[in-house]
């Protein structure tokens, strides 16, 4: 089973979010995710300045198996792209919830997020 982390939200297209209410929101794709895809070998993130749209695709993810839309789970303005998943995507599937994080958004809104305990009950995921 993958691991739910505890104290993040998650959309319902597996991405998650991290907030400490302070800064920049963190955004990256689950466990459940990455094992569903495979070997991710490819990512496309919005670029630093671009405003994302909760619930609309933001850039892609491509592995052995299939390409994957990205999807934001909250309305914003990229600050952060993560230069180091782009160059080595491998990083997504060994550490999605640590080094494997995506790209910054400063959120102005959040679309429809799930607790830890919600994502896992629908996903098979364990906290």
């Amino acid at each position: 089973m993958s691991k739910v982390v505890a104290e993040l939200k998650y959309s319902a297209e597996h991405e998650w979010l991290a907030s400490d209410g302070a800064g920049p929101s963190t955004v990256g794709v689950t466990a459940v995710a990455t094992e569903a895809l495979g070997d991710i070998v490819y990512v496309d993130l919005p670029e630093v300045g671009a405003t994302v749209t909760a619930g609309e695709t933001c850039g892609e993810i491509e592995s052995t198996k299939s390409v994957s839309d990205l999807y934001a789970p909250v309305t914003g303005q990229v600050t952060e792209v993560n230069a180091a998943a782009v160059e080595d995507p491998a990083v997504i599937n060994s550490d999605p919830y640590g080094a494997g994080w995506l790209f910054k958004v400063a959120v102005d809104a959040e679309g429809p997020l799930l607790t830890a305990e919600e994502y896992a009950a629908a996903n098979g995921g364990t906290l």
